[in-house]
């Protein structure tokens, strides 16, 4: 079972995150999984303010399952911070290249977990097959 992530990014800025499960959403082209994604969730974000200044936050998002992290990008009070700078300058910017948001968001959800005493553990890498059964290779034929 393999699992990724598509992200799907609007002419605004604002972007949503869909789990790739086994590439099930291969099939899709971006314009027509941004149109389901817009179905999807129009009015699942209410605007909030920052928890930290009370001013807008460009972004707030769920942290990684079960850690109950609500992450907030704040232009004022994350500024000093490498990942979330960077990340609020794409966000700003209206050339933004929506092919640099996953590494961008996935700095900045480190960073931020991080902040909260969070750490991303490494992938693990896949164990080694065990060498083929001489009696399982087919013989030649000659």
């Amino acid at each position: 079972m393999s699992f990724t992530w598509r992200y799907v990014v609007r002419s605004d800025g604002d972007f949503c995150r869909i789990g790739n499960l086994d590439g099930s959403l291969d099939k899709f082209s971006d314009e027509e999984l941004a149109r389901r994604a817009t179905d999807r969730d129009e009015d699942e974000r209410p605007a909030r303010p920052c928890s930290r200044c009370g001013g807008d936050l460009l972004l707030h998002w769920h942290g990684p399952l079960m850690t109950g992290v609500w992450m907030e990008l704040c232009a004022a009070c994350d500024v000093h911070r490498p990942a979330a700078r960077a990340f609020i300058q794409w966000y700003r910017d209206a050339d933004r290249d929506p092919k640099a948001l996953p590494q961008l968001f996935e700095a900045w959800e480190t960073e931020t977990m991080h902040a909260h005493g969070w750490s991303r553990a490494p992938q693990p890498e896949a164990p080694p097959s065990p060498p083929v059964h001489v009696r399982l290779v087919p013989r030649g034929q000659g």
